[in-house]
């Protein structure tokens, strides 16, 4: 098993920044990818980025690209989402998952969840 626990969301002006992280605990050495999606009120679930556990590889979703970073930190089993230059159409629910098979740009693709951390952009 592994959890999953994300921090950082909040209210911010459009045009401001916001630092998510996802603490990931148990058996991490199991993960193989983890990624960031977020949810809108009334909209699914979509893909926002994804990084291999080890290994350099990131991928992005094309309305977040240029904006957002992505990047991990092994030693502390810690992952996190830059976002700066926010819209009102960024805000949604936030969540972390972890992948022991692949990296993936669907949520079918992960295995374990996060609860989730709102965030809200004004405009």
């Amino acid at each position: 098993q592994v959890q999953l626990v994300e921090s950082g969301g909040g209210l911010v002006q459009a045009g401001g920044s916001l630092r998510l992280s996802c603490a990931a605990s148990g058996r991490t050495f199991t993960i193989y990818a983890m990624g960031w999606f977020r949810q809108a009120p009334g909209k699914e679930r979509e893909f926002v980025s994804s990084i291999n556990w080890r290994g350099v590889n990131t991928y992005y979703a094309d309305s977040v690209k240029g904006r957002f970073t992505i990047s991990r930190d092994n030693a502390k089993n810690a992952m996190y989402l830059q976002m700066n230059s926010l819209k009102p159409d960024d805000t949604a629910v936030y969540f972390c998952a972890a992948s022991l098979r692949g990296n993936s740009w669907t949520s079918s693709g992960y295995d374990y969840w996060g609860q989730g951390t709102q965030v809200t952009v004004s405009s």
